[in-house]
């Protein structure tokens, strides 16, 4: 059941996903044969390498479709015997929160409400949509607001997606967090943490594995022929930022002789300070924080005469679903926000039912989308 605070100033309505990673829609599959009863509570499900067989994949994508079941409490291993489908667990209706701020000013998170919701474990639970922010408001005293509604209305948990980009978003996401602890409110992160790495909140955290994304994008540059390889961002950016910037220098220093890498920030659609980037580092490829800064980005090479691929390869990362249609396709790495949202659900009711266990950080495997901005044609997975 889906509910909304007053603080809402429109109503959404999220939309399907347009594509969905490979693993993900094998477990779709089986999600729907264990909730139609083809398979019962204690049946043994096929074996991996029948189900390799039967959906022509890897055995490692059948397995991230088998931990997507798992961490639902949908299916349980044991070992030397196979998989099987849990029997379910009466548990009470909870009622939680989502406090994300950037909710209808970025893509990813509609998504990931999404998989919420749709995640079987939600079933017997319901979910307080909070809001969707408008240019105009302020979203630091929104979320405030929104986070002393859900004190008062006495939530179980609130799914929070720290704000990012606000003057004043460090202190704000820290006050959030303290409400929400002393009131005793179970909270899952949503995306990102609100503190610098190696500090870390008191709060679990799902999220895409970001150092993995960043490494994974270098090297694709690097393997179609980039050596000068920058890294774009967009300044204030979130922490999550930073992990893609430390796996950009892992792959920089495991892949291409020791090299360190640069990063660059600034107002990519500023033409004078694009150039002078470009006179100053002569990249050859360049890694952007996220799609929209690849975007603003390329319009500036192009509008300053450089061609993509031919001349500079570019990559993005969330594959918004703008990325496709830039006047060069974009090559991204598209997050799992529908794996990540189902994730956020099983960890908020862990949480719920084991409140002193250690915290936790979840990671989602994105997957690489291969198109002409780093001089190739076809599109390709990557697990």
């Amino acid at each position: 059941m889906l509910t909304r605070n007053k603080v809402t100033t429109h109503t959404r309505v999220l939309p399907a996903a347009a594509e969905i990673p490979r693993h993900r829609a094998i477990y779709e599959e089986l999600l729907g044969e264990i909730q139609s009863g083809v398979y019962k509570p204690g049946d043994r499900l096929p074996s991996e390498a029948v189900l390799c067989e039967r959906f022509g994949a890897s055995r490692i994508t059948v397995a991230k479709a088998f931990q997507s079941l798992q961490r639902e409490h949908l299916v349980t291993r044991r070992p030397g015997s196979g998989s099987y489908v849990e029997r379910p667990v009466q548990q009470e209706s909870l009622q939680f929160g989502l406090l994300i701020p950037d909710l209808g000013t970025t893509e990813i998170f509609e998504p990931i409400c999404q998989g919420i919701m749709r995640s079987p474990a939600a079933r017997s639970h319901s979910l307080t949509w909070g809001h969707s922010v408008d240019p105009a408001d302020n979203t630091e005293k929104a979320a405030e607001e929104l986070c002393r509604q859900y004190i008062a209305q006495g939530v179980a948990g609130v799914f929070f997606a720290p704000l990012e980009f606000s003057d004043h978003r460090e202190e704000t996401n820290r006050r959030i967090a303290t409400q929400l602890e002393r009131a005793g409110i179970r909270v899952v992160l949503l995306d990102r943490c609100f503190e610098r790495y190696p500090d870390r909140s008191n709060f679990d955290l799902v999220g895409t594995d970001n150092h993995r994304a960043g490494y994974l994008l270098t090297r694709h540059l690097l393997e179609a022929g980039s050596r000068r390889i920058v890294f774009a961002m967009r300044r204030n950016s979130a922490p999550t930022v930073e992990a893609r910037i430390a796996g950009y220098r892992h792959a920089l220093y495991a892949l291409n002789n020791g090299a360190n890498g640069t990063v660059v920030s600034g107002d990519f659609e500023d033409l004078s300070s694009v150039e002078k980037m470009i006179k100053r580092e002569k990249p050859d490829g360049i890694v952007c924080a996220n799609d929209v800064t690849a975007a603003r980005l390329m319009k500036s090479l192009i509008a300053l005469g450089l061609r993509i691929p031919a001349d500079l390869r570019m990559t993005g990362m969330d594959d918004v679903s703008y990325a496709k249609f830039l006047p060069t396709p974009l090559t991204t790495l598209r997050q799992d926000c529908a794996g990540i949202g189902a994730a956020a659900m099983a960890a908020m009711l862990d949480r719920v039912r084991q409140p002193e266990a250690p915290v936790r950080d979840i990671a989602i495997a994105g997957e690489l989308v291969i198109r002409d901005s780093s001089g190739f044609a076809a599109v390709a997975e990557r697990g």
